[in-house]
């Protein structure tokens, strides 16, 4: 396949790139309308017991399953006739609009205040629409309420929308506007960067080409995936940063190759099929590394980490992919002005090789002065707390933040919030009595304000009257709604539903739990269930293909370690700052815990690129190995070569690829925040310590056992091996080139 491609390149290279352009425009208009498709929630498992309970109330009690909080604010008292004439007539008008299944009224609530529907001064009110379908149509419809709704309603009457309905609609919003700022920010300043590393604006063009391509082909895939599933509209912003910075890894290593052939003498053309056979396979087995260890999101049931799988397998693919065709094509059509030389020097005489030197004549002082300080920076995640977004996740110029600002300051509770319970009847239930003495045991629990059964309302132990419709009771099935004084997603919410779970649910009746609070919990279970899948598929993925590449057991050994080592010190310092509240947060809204779903993402995210700089440097490295008389000696000059002949190439990629995530702190979605803050970290925590100190130190400390490996799978490499192929020459004798 490589050979073909170079051949393409060298005969006729404007059309393989004419046929890229048309490609790429036909994925361009493909991908126009895909931000009108994608969705903002998909942090819970469909399957978990609150996602249970959410069918039934939606299915067989018409509940509904998205919220949408009206915030009225009156010149008036709440309690007088005409503000109450004003909020009877908007619940009607709610009620009669299409998808809303059932509305809660302050006006027909006895204890408004207590319900939370009151704020505590009587001056504002909440009404609480609860939308039919399910998350996304939810959503939707909501932000068509909010259009229709908000804003002034009436002389001295105002509306603004809060709850999930209008959160993850302002999200959605939120996350477009961040991406277009972001890429406004970073492709000017990649773009300089790229003429430095590059060395000319021709050459610099190339990778912005190559992720053009990679960036618009992949969302034209999101697009095609979301007519059948559903997607998160963070994957764009995913697609966006990995297809831009891996594009920059794969051109430069290419372009730096074929000019090291040519400046060691090749003519162009064989300088070219040298390139394709030996960075182009380096590329091609990168890539899979990459995509396979991103791909393993896909294990997750909620469709935010399984967006994350579709976008980043596709760019990973697309990306070498136009790297491979597009970089060769260019380097034919522009001759000189990418391909040329340069001034270059033998390997043994670079800054990097004495760089390695350095490092390796002291190993294990290089290995103390960098783990220690890891180590440190990783202990503040053994303290990690998990939890849901809300509306925190937004900035506070937000109406849909400002909502939820106001309802925990100046109401007694969330009311959209509370602990519903559904009851499923088998044999042995003996009927609304008993789901009535089953909600008076909950009313019983600490800080719980109301427990509402089918015939009662209890609060505080006692029956204080009528359900008002809280609660229902079908043929095989009741509810009970369970309203709390706790702060949503706190240590005391999370005890609250400890002690409610502990009480016994009716005989011949299962319970399944739902609310806030159940399904962040259901979501840190889903996530912490299936993570020794994850961890224990990425590393036999990993374990595998660097053993096709090296045909050691020793390197891919080290690589796994290492690797972890890194991410510990990333995830230490994501939980000191934006959990623990060190540095300001960083300008984000410090709730004391962690989105669940990021950590796991970020982690194979920066797992999948920390293996791409592996590649890179060890399949060099192995080059110069085979190429030697295999003595430790030899391990240690290979190890400093090949540091040396791709060490610019990792820093200048890695430098790229950090400023292109750093550009997503700019975003004022809170979650975007850290997760380009964290990758940003990750990648120059992996360039700068792991790649450059403790790779070269480990690697002289194990010596010839780096590459070691049993006889028999030895022989088995040799069969089916995936790598660079050998040095034709000994790279010291030959004065080998950068």
């Amino acid at each position: 396949m490589l050979d073909l491609i170079s051949r393409l390149a060298i005969v006729a290279p404007k059309r393989v790139i004419a046929v890229a352009i048309a490609l790429m425009a036909l994925a361009g208009v493909l991908a126009a309308p895909v931000g009108s498709m994608l969705s903002a929630g998909g942090f819970t498992d469909p399957d978990a017991q609150s996602n249970q309970a959410n069918r039934v109330l939606t299915e067989e009690f018409h509940r509904g399953f998205v919220n949408l909080n009206l915030l009225v604010t009156a010149s008036e008292p709440v309690s007088s006739p005409s503000v109450r004439s004003a909020l009877d007539r908007l619940v009607a008008e709610l009620r009669s609009s299409e998808h809303v299944a059932r509305v809660l009224s302050p006006t027909e609530t006895a204890d408004p205040v207590g319900a939370g529907l009151v704020s505590k001064d009587g001056k504002s009110a909440l009404v609480i629409a609860y939308l039919d379908g399910d998350e996304s149509t939810g959503i939707a419809d909501s932000t068509a309420l909010v259009e229709r709704f908000v804003g002034q309603r009436e002389p001295g009457l105002t509306i603004a929308a809060g709850g999930p309905g209008a959160v993850y609609g302002q999200v959605n919003e939120q996350a477009r506007k961040d991406l277009t700022l972001s890429e406004a920010i970073v492709l000017p300043l990649t773009f300089l960067v790229l003429i430095w590393v590059f060395g000319g604006l021709f050459a610099a063009m190339v990778p912005l080409a190559v992720g053009a391509f990679a960036i618009s082909g992949s969302v034209a895939i999101l697009r095609v995936v979301a007519e059948f599933a559903e997607v998160s509209v963070f994957a764009l912003n995913l697609a966006v940063a990995m297809g831009l910075a891996l594009a920059v890894d794969y051109s430069l290593l290419l372009v730096s190759r074929y000019r090291e052939e040519i400046g060691d003498g090749s003519d162009p053309d064989e300088a070219l099929r040298r390139t394709m056979r030996t960075a182009g396979r380096t590329v091609v087995f990168s890539a899979v590394t990459v995509a396979l260890c991103l791909a393993t999101m896909a294990v997750f049931p909620m469709y935010f980490l399984r967006s994350f799988a579709y976008a980043a397998v596709s760019v990973v693919m697309l990306a070498a992919l136009a790297a491979l065709v597009i970089t060769p094509a260019a380097i034919r059509v522009t001759g000189d002005r990418i391909g040329k030389p340069g001034k270059h020097k033998p390997l043994t005489e670079s800054r990097w090789y004495r760089w390695a030197q350095t490092v390796m004549r002291r190993p294990w002082l290089a290995v103390a002065f960098t783990v220690v300080p890891l180590i440190v920076v990783g202990l503040p995640f053994l303290d990690v707390e998990f939890g849901f977004p809300d509306d925190r996740i937004l900035p506070t110029s937000s109406p849909a933040r400002q909502v939820g600002d106001q309802t925990r300051e100046d109401f007694t509770q969330d009311a959209g919030l509370p602990v519903h319970i559904v009851l499923s009847h088998g044999d042995g239930f003996g009927g609304a009595g008993d789901v009535d003495a089953y909600a008076a045991e909950l009313s019983k629990v600490p800080s719980v304000v109301v427990a509402v059964g089918p015939d009662a309302t209890y609060a505080a132990g006692r029956a204080v009257g009528p359900a008002a419709g809280e609660s229902a009771t079908a043929a095989d099935h009741s509810f009970l709604t369970v309203t709390s004084t706790t702060e949503p997603f706190s240590a005391e919410s999370d005890r609250l539903l400890d002690r409610l779970h502990a009480i016994p649910p009716p005989e011949g009746t299962t319970a399944l739990f739902t609310g806030a609070a159940q399904s962040n919990r259901d979501g840190v279970e889903s996530i912490s269930s299936r993570l020794p899948a994850l961890l224990g598929l990425i590393a036999v993925v990993m374990y595998v293909l660097l053993f096709l590449l090296t045909g050691s057991l020793v390197i891919p050994l080290k690589a796994l370690i290492l690797n972890a080592l890194s991410l510990t010190a990333t995830f230490g310092a994501l939980v000191w700052i934006f959990q623990e509240g060190h540095l300001g947060g960083l300008g984000t809204t410090v709730v004391g815990t962690l989105v669940s779903t990021i950590p796991v993402l970020m982690f194979c995210v920066a797992f999948g690129l920390s293996m791409d700089y592996e590649v890179f440097i060890i399949a060099r490295t192995r080059e110069f190995w085979l190429a030697s008389d295999r003595s430790d000696g030899a391990n240690r000059r290979a190890v400093a070569l090949g540091l040396a002949g791709t060490g610019r190439i990792v820093t200048a990629a890695a430098l790229v690829m950090a400023i292109t995530f750093a550009g997503l702190t700019a975003s004022q979605v809170s979650m975007l925040r850290i997760f380009g803050f964290g990758l940003a970290v990750a990648i120059l925590v992996d360039a700068v310590i792991i790649r450059s100190v403790l790779l070269p130190a480990v690697m002289v400390l194990l010596g010839r056992w780096n590459w070691w490996a049993p006889r028999v799978l030895g022989r088995m490499h040799d069969r089916v091996s995936v790598n660079e192929g050998s040095a034709h020459r000994d790279p010291v004798v030959s004065g080998e080139r950068t």
